[in-house]
């Protein structure tokens, strides 16, 4: 997707919103003059975003203490934005355009009590065996798989992964364990012919803004195609996307 070009901004509210997000990520009540210190803003242009953000309910402050906390309008906004987050609506302009840089199948896979499932694929050549359609689970040795077993609550994960691995060697469990380190830190993980002959996968993570894992995006085709290591040019494009799809979610690193 093209990116949004800079224009003219307003700097008043640019101001603003930097003051909101400061309290915001102090996740407690501050004082004018921890606010002040965070910000750096002058004593009487403070005061009148403050009070003007009191008074329309977008901060409240406490009665006893003066202190400041994000006001009932925000979480009415964003109730709001919640209610309208649907994913894979937000998702698929995304996945055609990996589809379309790819020229390989891409597919958008939640979990599920079975472990993950494709709830979306993007396919412009229906004549391809992928072996992966929608409603199809995907093993924990897929490069979804992996997505999974890296960002999941270990309590979340323990009856699929005690099933897993008892249909696997386990010199590749241990290889599963290496390959989820890598993909938390590198945020793009591989897997090799993992359901059919020469076809290969890559993936990779959607978080929102509580840091919460969506889904996973994996591209598939014909292994020639698909890069293994993180230093192909797809693979940049394929994480540079990433981010910006988490983006879209709320998801700040």
């Amino acid at each position: 997707m093209e990116a949004v070009k800079k224009g003219t901004t307003i700097q008043s509210l640019e101001i603003g919103m930097s003051i909101l997000d400061a309290i915001a990520k102090q996740g407690k009540p501050l004082k004018f003059t921890d606010i002040q210190d965070l910000t750096q803003i002058t004593k009487s242009n403070l005061y009148k975003y403050l009070n003007t953000f009191t008074q329309l309910g977008i901060l409240y402050r406490t009665k006893d203490t003066g202190e400041y906390v994000l006001g009932s309008k925000l979480i009415e906004y964003g109730m709001a934005a919640t209610d309208q987050e649907n994913v894979i609506d937000r998702i698929t302009p995304f996945l055609h355009e990996i589809n379309e840089k790819s020229s390989s199948t891409v597919l958008f896979s939640i979990w599920t009590q079975n472990g993950p499932m494709i709830v979306k694929d993007i396919n412009t050549n229906r004549g391809i065996n992928i072996g992966a359609q929608i409603g199809t689970f995907l093993p924990i040795s897929s490069a979804t798989g992996k997505v999974f077993m890296a960002f999941l609550d270990e309590q979340i994960l323990h009856d699929w992964k005690v099933s897993e691995f008892n249909q696997l060697p386990q010199e590749m469990v241990g290889q599963l364990e290496n390959a989820c380190s890598a993909v938390r830190e590198k945020g793009i993980t591989f897997a090799r012919e993992p359901l059919v002959t020469s076809v290969s996968s890559v993936s990779f993570p959607v978080f929102n803004y509580k840091k919460k894992l969506l889904g996973a995006v994996t591209v598939v085709g014909f292994s020639e195609f698909i890069p293994d290591n993180e230093n192909d040019e797809l693979s940049h494009y394929l994480i540079r996307i990433s981010k910006e799809i988490s983006s879209c979610f709320g998801y700040d690193e």
